[in-house]
């Protein structure tokens, strides 16, 4: 969510602004636009496009989250067949990679290096804006990768899973959230998806926390054992959301596109931490089978 996207692209194939609906065909198209705004994924010219549908489709980020956390899954599931546990979990998560464009991975990477000094605000949004990758970019995007890395491999197949599909939609809600609550901190006249320099409605945040909500019930009703680390969850989600909001609005003024996606980079990891966390303990703690096997303690 870095803003580099250019919200015009329907347009620009030549699609014609079809006429405004309402109901089911204005959600289904709301929620393909998000789909193209978020991924690589191609959609039909009869969907079309206007400028202000792009704030309104906001409100379906979390569903398209559960869309390129499924295919994670998927491909976690298909991989782990033939390869070992650790190869399937990075296969995964490249996956992701791919069918998204790095497209938050960037915007966690430029935030980094925006706000990973003491510079002013007018240098951390220059900053930001550079697609030259700082050290702080790369040490960035190294331990959030290995972290996710990491906490994916620790957990069996069906809690990965799990993971995978809160973590994805999750966090996209809590980007949303930051587009309901904060001004926009960048040059809005420049800015590549003007849309979302405006606040989303209330009641299409509803929406989006609906949709992670929905993800949470999900996971509790395929497993009630899950219930403690999807409560854990969303709290830790929550947590961190309000953490960046309030970083982003002493550092900046507010957010920006490549902020958004530090946000959703940063939650998703707190998701996969907790449920990774959760299932130590309830397998009993690293440290404990450490210290067994060292006979201490």
């Amino acid at each position: 969510m870095n803003g580099a996207r250019d919200s015009s692209s329907a347009a620009e194939r030549g699609a014609v602004p079809p006429r405004r609906t309402g109901g089911v065909v204005h959600e289904l198209r709301l929620s393909l636009i998000a789909v193209q705004f978020l991924t690589r994924v191609p959609i039909p010219r009869w969907v079309g496009f206007e400028p202000d549908w792009l704030n309104q489709c906001a409100r379906h980020f979390p569903l398209v989250g559960l869309g390129v956390g499924a295919f994670a899954v998927a491909v976690l599931w298909a991989a782990a067949l033939v390869l070992p546990w650790p190869v399937a979990v990075l296969l995964s998560m490249a996956s992701t990679v791919w069918l998204t464009g790095g497209f938050h991975e960037d915007g966690w990477a430029d935030t980094c290096d925006g706000l990973g000094g003491t510079v002013s605000r007018e240098r951390a949004l220059e900053i930001m804006k550079d697609s030259r990758l700082g050290s702080y970019a790369a040490l960035g995007l190294f331990f959030m990768l290995a972290i996710k890395a990491s906490a994916l491999i620790s957990l069996p197949w069906p809690a990965a899973a799990a993971a995978l599909l809160m973590g994805h939609a999750v966090s996209r809600a809590a980007s949303v959230t930051l587009i309901r609550f904060l001004p926009y901190a960048g040059d809005v006249a420049h800015a590549k998806a003007k849309p979302l320099t405006q606040h989303i409605s209330t009641a299409g945040w509803g929406v989006a926390l609906g949709w992670a909500l929905l993800v949470a019930v999900g996971a509790v009703a395929w497993h009630s054992a899950w219930a403690i680390a999807v409560l854990a969850s969303i709290v830790a989600a929550a947590i961190g959301a309000l953490v960046c909001g309030r970083w982003f609005k002493r550092r900046l003024g507010g957010v920006t596109g490549d902020t958004l996606g530090a946000t959703q980079q940063v939650t998703e990891l707190l998701v996969l931490l907790v449920w990774s966390a959760v299932v130590a303990t309830a397998q009993g703690s690293t440290l404990t089978k450490a210290l067994g096997a060292l006979h201490i303690g």
